[in-house]
């Protein structure tokens, strides 16, 4: 009887997860057009002053740091739900 209801707890567990998942997916796809427009305008930026914009530099190692957050929670690398679930990546 035990094993039952650890089965039924564990697959609780894996619907939870992926609902985060989903919403995670969803998150990765919005950083996506985020990380587009920061690209661009750092372009913009090197075409105008003949370097980058320090902030956006800051702002891209950041970003793909929570990329990597975020493919290491949907590959089941870790556990640990990314950002706003826990601390924002800085570098």
């Amino acid at each position: 009887m035990n094993e039952v209801s650890q089965t039924s707890g564990s697959k609780h567990n894996i619907w939870l997860r992926g609902l985060w998942m989903l919403l995670m997916l969803l998150v990765l796809h919005v950083c996506g057009t985020v990380l587009f427009i920061v690209a661009l305008v750092q372009f913009v930026v090197v075409l105008l002053n003949d370097a980058p914009n320090e902030r956006l530099v800051v702002l891209g190692r950041n970003l793909a740091s929570y990329f990597r957050q975020i493919v290491l929670f949907l590959t089941f690398a870790t556990e640990e739900v990314p950002f706003p679930f826990s601390e924002w990546p800085a570098n």
